[in-house]
């Protein structure tokens, strides 16, 4: 028998200076923390090698254990068992997985520095206000903002101690922890639906020619590894300066809309969106470019107001003159 250790060939354990082990499959299925149903059902998708047979008696060894504890480890990362059984088969002919296995765990390693903490649910109940809310805690726990610890019905592990602190803010400046909870949801969406183009944008132009054959070869995978850990912090970077640019510009409209002289900001009905027809966007876009139409919409429909408005106080003057009385 032999043992396959991670991202290499398999070692003949004579070899290794140690007697061969052999186990039974309830002794497998204990030690690998698999069922014997499922270690059959591996055998017969031929993920796991066929045990040796020694009269009514089957034997397992090293090489099996090793590999359940593989298939167990790419499940928990997301891997379909297709998938599993693709990379396996290409490691048993001779093509290396330390390099797939190492950027499997380039990019489930930490996507940032920040480091997981622990609150108690009296310190927790002292930062919202005092009093114990079993319906927050709930939507936090739903959301992952809170983890519970085994074990520990008064604690919890915070992920991300930075969030937990915002929400902390919002709900001190006046926001209700449920109405937190709902934009944290709505934010979550939208960050989401960013990761996602990210990341087809960059397999697009930068992965694919890395991962664009089923299984890559290690070498290909060790450089996609290096690029990921290279392009890591580029999509928050990014996020970062376009947020920064996006609360700039609509900060200041909010505050214009709410310091203008002339009574309160308009309601929302009064700001309807209008459908323009297609021809004019479309007409627009060829004189201007479809970047500066918006800002080209805007100025047009502002110079017709301000058409209007000068024709109207031009008519009233007019009509002002006619019904003076003569001199």
């Amino acid at each position: 028998m032999s043992e396959q250790p991670a991202g290499g060939r398999p070692v003949d354990e004579k070899v290794a200076g140690r007697p061969a082990a052999e186990y039974r499959i309830e002794d497998l299925a204990h030690l690998s923390g698999a069922t014997v149903r499922t270690i059959r059902a591996y055998q017969d998708r031929g993920l796991l090698p066929r045990p040796e047979r020694r009269g009514r008696s089957n034997v397992y060894g090293d090489a099996h254990l090793a590999r359940l504890r593989q298939i167990a480890d790419l499940l928990d990362r997301g891997y379909t068992l297709a998938s599993i059984k693709e990379l396996l088969e290409a490691w048993d002919a001779g093509r290396g997985l330390g390099g797939v296995l190492g950027l499997v765990a380039e990019v489930n390693g930490p996507w940032t520095d920040e480091q997981a903490d622990r609150i108690t649910r009296a310190e927790l109940d002292a930062t919202f206000g005092g009093t114990p809310d079993e319906r927050a805690v709930q939507e936090a726990v739903e959301l992952g903002v809170l983890e519970r610890v085994p074990g520990r019905d008064d604690e919890f592990l915070v992920p991300s101690p930075q969030e937990l602190a915002v929400a902390a803010e919002l709900y001190t400046a006046g926001v209700p922890l449920l109405a937190i909870a709902g934009h944290l949801r709505e934010l979550r969406a939208q960050v989401e639906h960013i990761a996602a183009r990210f990341l087809e944008f960059t397999t697009e132009h930068v992965f694919a020619r890395y991962l664009g054959h089923r299984p890559p070869t290690d070498e290909d995978a060790a450089e996609a590894a290096s690029l990921v850990r290279r392009l890591r912090p580029l999509a928050q970077q990014t996020v970062d300066a376009e947020l920064a640019r996006a609360m700039r510009i609509f900060a200041t409209r909010h505050l214009q809309q709410h310091l203008t002289p002339g009574g309160p900001p308009a309601r929302d009905d009064e700001h309807r969106a209008v459908v323009l027809p297609a021809a004019t966007v479309q007409a627009v876009h060829g004189l201007v470019g479809a970047a500066n139409a918006p800002a080209f919409i805007a100025a047009a429909a502002e110079r017709e107001v301000q058409a209007r408005t000068l024709d109207a106080l031009t008519a009233r003057a007019r009509e002002a003159a006619e019904g003076a009385p003569s001199p």
